[in-house]
């Protein structure tokens, strides 16, 4: 058992006051990109951040993505080479700048970025930023910034092709399977409630920064210890400098002036808390943030500002042998928790699409159900920050997978690199949230290895079953948990969830579990109350979103369970028979389409509550109860209580008044 008490921040950079020296210079390049078809010859307007799909369509180049079959129709787009190109203008006093730099936060996926006709750098992970000194590379005028996009089947084909063995991949679509060798969102590849767009582009903001001399990089802060009366919390300062002798340069917190000395990078500071007020979870308290300055001065001068928002809470994940079986539970400030909560995904394929009111619309309902923990699954993304804060600000828990979903991957050098920055920089990013309960490795990987059958499935032989299991503990059980201890050394860790597999009675005594028996095992309801592991991840039924929001992406003509449309909407392999078998079950047999709607959310929310009250009922052998799936991607049938417009299903009133009692 490891005890953890950690204190989160969350940081907003904010301008010094009464400075002396030039401000730092920050260009959000937003505006007037244009993009084509790499091998074409006309330029058209383009949206940054965006995808090439969305560009496609507000150009109406394509018809909606989601209207129809038009899935089908569209995926030629993901095997070609798209351009994206930027014109600025740069003037004499810009290039005063000791340091400018072009920051992009994100590029999907495969991208080799020209500035001025010069290459720049080459990108190849969807889950990275990238920063490149720019200043030699400027001119005073017009500059020209160009980033090509290759197709990620195109770039991996030879490799995949060439390969001693194939790679299991999650649920990917096509006659190539790539994923296991893109960084890039597993579920853009198509899963068993979403469509297959592999999408390309600058999907987060670029902007060129430009300051002189010294800049705050981050923060980090950690609880020595913590008490009702007192708590002792450490502020570790990573400054981007270069210091000479008599530098004449200091940090204040508060009250406290350090000194930086020459070639000094970080420092640190020991501040007391009396009579904390810690952050608490939804339902438990409030989440309390406090506000500490932090500036960088030189002189009396400050050069660099932020305010470090700081949530005061620990959290410990018990997963240890008990007189059951196998602990798996959260402890918020020291008290055992149960935790009530959903699984949740992108909420689009685009994912630019995503506005703030839609954020805040979702993050609002997560409260309402009375949650206090959601997984984001390992086959979507890193969130944006905004996110974390609303989760920070609503005492919402996050389970945070790191993305790897259902697949094996490779263990070469250069792969191994790439996830090892990927997992750095997203932890240095997310660290500091109060609403991080969990780094989880991957959803599913190793249950699947143990007892999927893909040794047979895939013909391995020995050999190769050695090396692709040995590649796998490479990345779960030795890269990311060192740089967890690195850069986050208090945090809770598992490699994988789940821990146990459903299909033993035994193992519903032990850890974390992914409950299929209902719906893949074709289980009656009934089970959910003799089948409870020690904490629930997964588990759920599907149904179909309203006739309201069947309409907005379908012809009259479609409006039937057997049309090409929604047979084509079904990616689940068990699909409408289940679904038929259970109303018929609870209900008189479907005498319509609409009827067919309206009574598989009904038998959606039966499940749900029964799955949920037995749960809660089963404390503390259980301790967590989190359904699949909160939220959608895009319109159409899956195991969501909340459509892909926002909308209610049935089963959302009924987790509401489980979850709350």
């Amino acid at each position: 058992m490891k005890y953890l008490i950690i204190l989160f921040a969350l940081v907003f950079i904010i301008r010094c006051e009464n400075s002396n020296q030039i401000p730092t210079h920050k260009i959000q390049l937003s505006a007037e990109w244009t993009f084509k078809q790499t091998d074409k010859m006309e330029w058209f307007p383009a949206t940054v951040p965006g995808v090439v799909h969305t560009d496609l369509l507000a150009n109406q180049l394509i018809e909606d993505p989601y209207w129809e079959n038009n899935e089908l129709e569209l995926q030629w787009i993901e095997n070609e080479s798209w351009s994206y190109k930027n014109e600025f203008l740069v003037d004499e006093k810009q290039l005063e700048f000791e340091n400018i730099t072009i920051d992009f936060e994100g590029l999907d996926t495969y991208a080799k970025v020209y500035l001025n006709g010069s290459l720049l750098l080459k990108a190849d992970n969807m889950f990275r930023s990238w920063k490149k000194d720019i200043k030699e590379n400027l001119i005073i005028g017009k500059n020209e910034l160009l980033i090509v996009f290759e197709s990620p089947i195109a770039h991996n084909k030879a490799i995949v092709q060439s390969a001693n063995y194939k790679l299991p991949s999650g649920n990917e679509k096509g006659d190539i399977q790539v994923s296991s060798y893109t960084r890039k969102a597993a579920y853009h590849f198509g899963w068993d409630w979403g469509p297959r767009f592999v999408t390309a582009g600058i999907w987060r903001p670029v902007s060129i920064n430009s300051w002189n001399g010294v800049e705050i990089e981050n923060v980090q802060v950690q609880t020595i210890s913590i008490s009702d009366s007192l708590a002792k919390l450490r502020f570790i300062i990573q400054i981007d400098a270069k210091i000479e002798e008599n530098n004449q340069l200091f940090i204040q917190i508060e009250n406290e002036l350090k000194p930086i000395a020459s070639g000094q990078k970080t420092i640190q500071f020991d501040i007391n808390v009396k009579n904390p007020k810690l952050w608490e979870c939804n339902g438990l308290g409030d989440p309390y943030i406090y506000e500490y300055p932090i500036k960088l001065l030189h002189g009396e001068n400050c050069i660099d500002s932020l305010i470090q928002k700081v949530g005061i809470r620990t959290i410990e994940l018990i997963n240890e042998p008990d007189k059951i079986g196998t602990s798996f539970y959260f402890k918020l400030n020291g008290k055992p928790i149960f935790m009530k909560g959903a699984n949740y995904i992108p909420q689009d394929l685009f994912l630019p699409s995503v506005d703030s009111a839609r954020y805040i619309k979702l993050i609002n309902q997560i409260k309402e159900l009375n949650i206090n923990m959601i997984r984001v699954w390992g086959g979507g993304i890193y969130e944006r920050d905004f996110f974390y804060d609303l989760c920070d600000q609503n005492g919402i828990l996050v389970w945070q997978d790191f993305m790897f979903a259902g697949s094996m991957y490779p263990g070469d050098k250069a792969f191994k690199a790439n996830v090892s920055e990927e997992v750095k920089q997203n932890i240095i990013r997310l660290r500091n949230h109060p609403c991080i309960a969990l780094w989880c490795g991957n959803n599913e990987i190793e249950v699947a290895w143990n007892n999927w059958g893909w040794q047979k499935q895939f013909d391995y032989s020995t050999t190769d079953s050695v090396e692709i299991w040995h590649n796998y503990l490479s990345i779960f059980d030795t890269i990311i948990p060192q740089i967890i201890d690195t850069y986050n050394p208090l945090v809770n860790y598992t490699r994988t969830s789940p821990l146990s597999n459903w299909g033993t009675p035994e193992n519903f005594n032990h850890s974390s579990m992914h409950y299929w028996g209902v719906w893949h095992g074709k289980d009656n309801f009934d089970d959910y109350v003799k089948n409870i592991g020690r904490f629930m991840v997964e588990y759920g039924f599907q149904s179909y979103p309203s006739m309201e929001t069947i309409k907005l992406f379908t012809k009259d003509s479609s409006r039937y369970l057997q049309s090409a449309v929604m047979k084509n909407r079904q990616k689940s392999y068990v699909g409408n028979g289940l679904i038929q078998q259970e109303i018929e079950r609870y209900y008189a047999p479907s005498d319509s389409f609409e009827d067919f709607i309206m009574k598989s959310q009904k038998v959606q929310s039966i499940a749900l509550g029964k799955a949920i009250e037995a749960h809660l009922a089963a404390e503390p052998h259980c301790m967590g109860t989190l359904f699949w799936q909160l939220n959608d991607c895009w319109p159409g049938p899956s195991w969501s209580i909340i459509d892909y417009y926002g909308n209610r299903k049935i089963a959302y009133d009924t987790v509401k008044t489980k979850f709350k009692n």
